[in-house]
């Protein structure tokens, strides 16, 4: 469904319509954000606040994206074709839909978690974002001191007119790449010190920090990938866990049963016939998915007999050495005779075996004895 959505996406991004018009493929990935937009609310509805994490609010922002897109594309229809505001909004609503693509891509990495390396690396990823709210606190504090410390050297004139500048230079610094040259003529020589000790605080002290930050949580969890695998794959397992008379409809399988089932059915059927009923419209929605289900387990249960009837287990596979079984002549290399002597007997208890043996050698000292009084 995801990568199916991803598709609708990109197909809807690279075919623009000039005239506002919405086409099939847009239409489904409106459908498809509705359908995933029912289903979280559907779940934040009854589980509640627990159910919210990092990975929800960022589908949600996703879904923000997209509904802020749809919601600018029909304000862009009402207006006739050839209208100037008609041109805008369409060419906004085209906007946040090329502005979320990065979270599309982003989003099938939920998806991968089953994987151990993507399954450590999110997690990884979620305590570097808990760690980064340490910088960012400390960021905050220290931009709202020199803001305020620009903005009174800004007004020393009686006039406001810099703040844009000083804004975009903080940013500059933060992201890296401080602009130096802007701060010659500001409040000289006041405002380039400020800048040189802002630039120096965010970049030699607060960056330091955030990376140390980000290499202690990537240590932590590398040092215990394998427990912190086996912790996501259980919790994601437990979400899945649903009531065995439940109605699963995956999204946006979810609007059929809203509109088709829930709305002109639910209120005034009764149960046992409601149940039954989506029994059907489960088994007609699913059924292509069902049989291709059935051709992949029937192919592996080829696979599993032929296995039972060589001995080996079920999933096993034929090794490379296996297939030259016809090619040598181990008989005649006499490969066989000594595989036959070293091998260890399965069959028997190894203490039978021995006891066998010890029997044998006191079988062979009393005949010894015999001889000897002979």
């Amino acid at each position: 469904i995801s990568i199916l959505y991803l598709g609708f996406y990109t197909g809807a991004i690279n075919t623009i319509n000039p005239t506002g018009d919405l086409d099939i493929i847009e239409g489904l990935l409106y459908i498809f954000t509705l359908g995933f937009l029912c289903d979280e609310i559907a779940k934040f509805w009854k589980v509640g606040k627990y159910y919210f994490g990092f990975w929800n609010s960022f589908n949600n922002t996703l879904y923000a994206l997209l509904t802020v897109s749809f919601v600018t594309r029909m304000i862009a229809l009402g207006h006739h074709v050839g209208d100037s505001n008609r041109h805008k909004f369409n060419e906004l609503s085209y906007n946040f839909l090329a502005f979320s693509a990065p979270m599309f891509w982003c989003r099938l990495l939920l998806y991968f978690d089953t994987f151990r390396f993507f399954g450590t690396m999110l997690v990884v990823l979620k305590v570097m974002m808990k760690e980064s709210l340490i910088f960012f606190a400390l960021l905050f504090f220290v931009s709202i001191g020199f803001l305020q410390a620009f903005v009174g050297l800004d007004q020393e004139d009686q006039k406001l007119d810099a703040t844009n500048f000083i804004i975009q230079s903080m940013i500059n610094a933060v992201m890296g790449s401080p602009e130096f040259s802007g701060f010659d003529n500001f409040a000289p020589p006041f405002g380039l010190i400020l800048y040189y000790i802002f630039t120096f605080i965010v970049i030699v002290l607060l960056l330091n920090i955030l990376v140390a930050l980000y290499n202690s949580a990537y240590e932590d969890i590398t040092e215990h990938s394998i427990d912190e695998y086996m912790a996501l794959f259980a919790q994601k397992t437990c979400q899945f866990v649903r009531a065995p008379d439940e109605n699963v409809f995956i999204a946006p399988f979810n609007l059929i049963e809203l509109v088709f089932l829930v709305l002109p059915f639910e209120w005034w059927m009764d149960k046992d016939s409601y149940e039954r009923l989506n029994d059907y419209v489960m088994a007609v929605i699913y059924s292509p998915l069902l049989l291709v289900t059935a051709a992949l387990e029937t192919r592996v249960a080829y696979r599993v007999r032929f296995n039972r009837s060589r001995g080996e287990t079920d999933e096993d596979t034929i090794e490379e050495w296996e297939q030259m079984d016809g090619e040598c002549d181990f008989e005649g290399d006499g490969w066989v005779k000594k595989c036959e002597e070293t091998k260890p007997n399965v069959e028997s208890d190894g203490t039978l075996v021995q006891i066998k043996e010890l029997r044998k050698e006191i079988e062979e000292l009393k005949e010894m004895l015999r001889s000897l009084k002979g």
